[in-house]
C-alpha cells in the first residue's frame, strides 16, 4: 500500500466567495495560511465543503491551481474529484493538473443509487484512470447509498491505488469492521467531526474535518493527543470544541463554518444557492460560542 502521510487532521476547505458570489482568492489564501500555520496535516480542495457542485469546470481548475500554488508543498494536498457519471469522471482525471497534489478524494456515486456491484466497478474503473492514489469517500447522508464495509475492503484489496477511506457514515460497527479487516497501510479516516475521538480510540487514523478549519490548532491537538493514546487530554479538547461541532451543522454545511470564518475575519458569510447562510439566530449563537471559547 502506498505510504502517503494522511494521518492526523485533514481540512475540508471551504471555497470563500465575495459578496457578489465570485471566488474570493485573498480569503482562500488567508485560510490556507491560517490552517498550515496552526498545525494541520493536510488539506482537501473542493470536497463537499468546498461547494464543488456549484463551481464551473473552469472555476474548479483555477481553485486547484491556486491552492497548489499557495500551499507550495508545505503539507500534502488532496483534490476532491467525484461524481455519478463514471465516464465523465474519467475525462476529468485526464484534464486534471496533478502538480502539487498527492491524492484524490472521490465520493461514492450519488442520486443513481447503484448497487454494491455498481459502486465497486465504478471505483475500479476510476482507479484505472486516476493519476494519483485514491481515498474513497463514503457519505450516505448525501449520496443516498452506503458503501458497505465489505465493498470498501474488497476495493482496498483489489487495487493498491486505494489508500484509504473517508468514513462519514457515523456507523461505528461498519468502521470497526473496516479497521479490523483492512490491509496494512490502508487508512480509515473519520468524515464526522463529532465522532473523531471515539473512532480514533478503536484504530482510525484521524479526520477530514470541517470544524477544524476555524479552530485548526485546538482540533489538531485533540486529534494528535487521541492518536498518541492521551485520551484524557483529548477529551478535554473535544468538549471544548463540542458546541461548535453541533452548531456548525445545525442548518447545513458549510453555512455554519462560513459564519464562523466570517466572525474570525477570514472570509465573507456567503454561500451559493441552493445553499443559504445560517439564520441570524444561529449566527449569534456561533458568535457567542466563539467569544466564550476565546476567553
Amino acid at each position: 500500500m502506498t505510504n502517503i502521510p494522511f494521518r492526523g487532521t485533514g481540512i475540508a476547505l471551504i471555497t470563500p466567495f465575495k459578496i457578489d458570489g465570485e471566488i474570493d482568492w485573498n480569503a482562500l489564501e488567508k485560510l490556507i495560511h491560517f490552517n498550515i500555520d496552526n498545525g494541520v496535516n493536510y488539506l482537501v480542495s473542493l470536497g463537499t465543503t468546498g461547494e464543488s457542485v456549484t463551481l464551473s469546470i473552469e472555476e474548479k481548475k483555477r481553485v486547484w491551481e491556486f491552492t497548489s500554488k499557495i500551499v507550495n508543498g508545505r503539507i500534502p494536498l488532496v483534490a476532491g474529484i467525484g461524481g455519478n457519471n463514471t465516464a465523465q469522471l474519467i475525462n476529468t482525471f485526464k484534464e486534471f493538473d496533478i502538480i502539487g497534489y498527492d491524492a484524490i478524494l472521490s465520493v461514492s456515486p450519488y442520486y443513481n443509487k447503484p448497487s454494491q456491484e455498481g459502486i465497486y466497478h465504478h471505483f475500479m474503473k476510476i482507479a484505472e484512470s486516476s493519476p494519483l492514489p485514491i481515498i474513497i469517500y463514503n457519505v450516505p447522508e448525501r449520496t443516498a447509498s452506503t458503501i458497505t464495509a465489505e465493498t470498501i475492503l474488497k476495493l482496498a484489496k483489489a487495487n493498491e491505488k486505494f489508500i484509504g477511506v473517508k468514513e462519514a457514515s457515523g456507523n461505528f460497527a461498519q468502521c470497526m469492521q473496516i479497521v479490523k479487516d483492512k490491509p496494512d497501510g490502508f487508512l480509515v479516516i473519520s468524515g464526522d467531526d463529532i465522532t473523531t475521538l471515539p473512532m480514533i480510540s478503536f484504530g482510525m487514523d484521524g479526520v477530514i474535518s470541517v470544524v477544524a478549519q476555524a479552530f485548526p490548532k485546538e482540533f489538531s491537538e485533540m486529534v494528535n493527543e487521541s492518536l498518541s493514546g492521551n485520551f484524557l487530554d483529548a477529551r478535554s479538547l473535544h468538549f471544548k470544541l463540542l458546541d461548535f461541532m453541533n452548531l456548525f451543522f445545525a442548518e447545513g454545511s458549510p453555512a455554519g463554518v462560513k459564519a464562523a470564518l466570517h466572525i474570525l475575519g477570514i472570509s465573507e458569510n456567503v454561500v451559493r444557492l441552493p445553499l443559504v447562510p445560517v439564520s441570524d439566530d444561529l449566527y449569534k449563537k456561533i458568535k457567542a460560542a466563539n467569544s466564550a471559547f476565546s476567553k
